[in-house]
């Protein structure tokens, strides 16, 4: 990227003042670190080493004298890789993500990732052998409390036995992936980076162009809607190819490897039981009616309108001040909250600020939206946003601190099974976003602020769950119509209408053009099925959130510990403490009630 372009400050940012651009050098010291190149080469040297050392041995550990001391042994080799492994790739993910549309950057990403691939191929072998390692064997072996440590890893890495193939596939599958879906992945992200859409004469990149639709003035977001339109559908054929191309290569992988449902992968992953997930989706589409349906109808009546246009769906609300918040406001805003709740969780949240762990400002190029990267234990992890100074910006910030607070904490368990899987993962950030609106709310007097803040709250959940399973509903049938056939952009749009016109209801006029609106969700092509996790992450903080508010005390200290777990129990573990069993399909009603309660004090104002 150009200097100047690094340099050029997004509208309002004199408004928002000095913005944090994150210091990667925790990792490297930039894309001509030597240490790269000996590191790369170094995992080059262990991966065959570890190879040559345990291949085809793991069976004869496994039944010999001293199993547990030796098979822990081998563990806590690969997680030393896997270790050095992450850490490349999370430095070239994070350089890549600040700009995308950088050539040496992207081929930088491009090299890492294909120099890891190729290292990887030689560990391949390790998780195969052990699942074909008898179970009576394993389970002695883990008796020794140095490969018992590791007893939560081993028995997710024996979850996917069933659906392990045999050993040259496994290494075709795992070389051809920088070809496949990751190739196409990246030219989503480069794609989307480099469109421009044109509002009012000016070109704009998507996320100031987004970020429109919740503009103030009517006719703005009724130019950017237009816009997004208009770009979106003149580029649909790449988009409907890379989503083609995707779920055909997802449809092969789940029918060699035996995944019965479109969407068993995912749950494997993400350590949550089909029917959990179920249970989650017929309840948060039952509630359409008292959820959005209702919502919205009401947003319409506030707008002297029977019917809304989709782009007034996040509109502000009408006759209210905007406030254009500080980044410093926003800091002390969040960190208040976290602090008010648990002094050691402000603590970890504040090395972020203090320690240039968030890269904030909107740059051309830059990827859109925002994230926490975890990356390894032994660095830690660092936060995406484009900051643009809205309400709903801090509560951006709050919900991706969650997850830096969270992957902080559980960094001790290791490369292993520090990770926890997606569901999990959501409810650490939805918790962080509900603690700052909570003390926001209670600290605000003035009706019309206050009703402000119950809109935008109102709106963040039905974003995050109705949206949400509706986005899931799109995938199912996605990727089940493509099982049938490829898909012309036409039919993949109306797939989307759909299942929006459901989910939004009668109140929202979903106008020619928002049938494109699907082509730019990086969801659907980074991590299919991905999307429910925020749905039961919002459902589970509600009840969760519940508790606290009847707890007497020690509620903090047994949420930390349940985010210092990461990923060594299962869901069910974890909750139990707080009295909460998602297997309950009851469960679910209790979270989505606490929304329409919400809408209900909202009709009272």
């Amino acid at each position: 990227m150009p200097k100047t372009a690094l340099r050029r400050k997004p509208e309002k940012a004199s408004k928002l003042g000095k913005l944090p651009e994150w210091d990667l050098s925790d990792l490297y010291s930039g894309l001509d670190s030597p240490q790269i190149k000996a590191d790369l080469d170094q995992a080059d040297r262990d991966c065959e080493a570890f190879e040559a050392r345990f291949k085809g041995r793991l069976a004869g550990l496994a039944a010999g004298e001293g199993a547990g001391r030796a098979l822990a042994e081998a563990v806590k080799q690969y997680e030393g890789i896997d270790d050095r492994l992450g850490r490349l790739i999370s430095y070239a993910s994070l350089v890549y993500a600040g700009n995308t549309t950088d050539p040496d950057r992207a081929k930088f990403y491009g090299d890492v990732q294909e120099r890891i691939t190729a290292a990887s191929l030689h560990l391949l072998f390790f998780t195969l052998e052990l699942n074909r390692v008898p179970d009576e064997q394993l389970d002695a072996a883990m008796g020794d409390p140095a490969l018992g440590h590791y007893r939560p890893w081993i028995e997710d890495v024996r979850k996917e036995k069933p659906y392990q193939l045999e050993d040259r596939i496994e290494e075709l599958f795992h070389e051809k992936s920088v070809t496949g879906y990751s190739a196409w992945n990246r030219s989503f992200d480069e794609t989307i980076a480099g469109l421009r859409f044109k509002v009012d004469g000016k070109l704009l990149a998507i996320e100031p162009t987004l970020n429109l639709l919740q503009d103030a003035d009517g006719k703005k977001r009724k130019a950017a809607a237009e816009a997004l339109a208009r770009t979106f559908k003149e580029n649909l054929r790449p988009f409907a190819l890379i989503t083609n191309t995707l779920a055909k290569d997802k449809e092969i992988s789940d029918r060699w490897r035996g995944f019965k449902d479109i969407a068993d992968a995912r749950h494997l992953s993400n350590r949550v039981e089909s029917e959990v997930v179920d249970a989650l989706v017929a309840a948060v589409r039952a509630a359409y009616p008292k959820l959005s349906h209702r919502y919205y109808a009401l947003k319409a009546k506030w707008f002297c309108k029977k019917r809304l246009p989709y782009w007034d769906r996040n509109a502000p609300l009408p006759k209210v001040a905007q406030r254009t918040i500080p980044w410093t406001d926003a800091r002390a805003t969040v960190l208040t909250a976290y602090g008010a709740f648990s002094p050691r969780m402000a603590e970890v949240a504040d090395r972020f600020f203090v320690r240039n762990w968030i890269d904030a400002p909107v740059r051309p190029g830059k990827q859109p939206g925002a994230f926490a990267h975890p990356t390894v234990p032994s660095a830690h992890p660092y936060v995406l946003l484009n900051y643009m100074g809205r309400p709903r910006d801090v509560m951006t910030l709050a919900h991706e601190l969650g997850h830096g607070v969270h992957q902080v904490l559980a960094a001790p368990n290791g490369p292993l099974m520090a990770p926890t899987p997606l569901t999990l993962a959501e409810t650490a950030s939805v918790f962080g976003e509900m603690l700052t609106f909570r003390k926001l709310l209670a600290e605000t007097t003035d009706k019309k602020q206050r009703k402000a803040m119950l809109v935008a709250k109102v709106e963040d959940m039905i974003n995050t769950v109705v949206r949400q399973i509706a986005f899931y509903s799109f995938e199912r049938k996605v990727h089940s119509e493509r099982r049938n056939g490829e898909l012309t952009a036409d039919k993949i749009c109306e797939l989307w209408m759909s299942v929006q016109g459901e989910s939004l209801g009668p109140a929202i006029e979903l106008k020619p053009g928002y049938e494109t609106f699907w082509a730019y969700i990086p969801h659907f092509v980074h991590s299919p099925f991905y999307v429910y996790a925020y749905a039961f992450g919002d459902c589970l903080v509600n009840s969760l959130y519940a508790v606290y508010e009847k707890s007497a005390s020690g509620f903090a200290e047994r949420y930390l510990a349940m985010l210092s777990a990461g990923g060594t129990k299962h869901h069910s573990e974890l909750l139990a403490p707080f009295g909460l069993d998602a297997r309950d399909p009851k469960f679910w009603d209790g979270g989505l009630n606490v929304v329409a309660h919400l809408i209900d004090e909202l009709e009272e104002l």
